[in-house]
């Protein structure tokens, strides 16, 4: 077992509902449209202790050749070639993960799980977070993804296809 798993699956309620608190306050600072964001060992934290729902919402392509986190639900935020705003999104997320649970979206970098964080909340979702760096984290001085956070660099677990 992963170590961050391990620790992630002894952690006091007490720090969970911090987490919570503080991606709240994060939210709240930032004037965001929705209930806070989480570092990605914040969310596996809440995800590993049962607490909360993961939800990738990047393509399905993205998840086969890039990789995944086992165990997540998978609601594509943009579909097609042109990577359009997937029209039946809340529907999908709703069904898949429910309008009241603890819902943490997660994108390559975090920015469209923000924006589908902010629909998701604006279609009625309560506790909506999101995962800030994402799976492949922020891009490098030479444009590469996966030197500079993210879920993978902070060796959470993921595989691939």
């Amino acid at each position: 077992m992963p170590q961050s798993q391990a620790t992630a699956d002894h952690l006091p309620h007490e720090h969970n509902d911090a987490l919570l608190a503080t991606a709240r306050e994060r939210a709240r600072t930032a004037g965001l449209g929705y209930s806070g964001c989480l570092y990605p060992p914040e969310a596996w934290a809440l995800v590993a202790a049962g607490i909360a729902k993961l939800v990738d919402v990047r393509t399905a392509e993205e998840r086969k050749f890039v990789g995944y986190v086992p165990g997540s639900v998978h609601v594509a935020w943009q579909i097609g070639t042109a990577l359009l705003k997937n029209p039946r999104f809340s529907r999908e997320l709703e069904i898949k993960a429910g309008k009241e649970s603890v819902i943490v979206l997660l994108c390559r970098s975090g920015k469209r799980s923000a924006a589908a964080a902010e629909a998701a909340s604006k279609a009625g979702f309560t506790q909506v977070f999101n995962v800030l760096e994402g799976f492949e984290g922020d891009l490098d001085p030479q444009n590469r993804r996966g030197d500079i956070g993210g879920w993978r660099y902070r060796n959470l677990p993921w595989q691939q296809d």
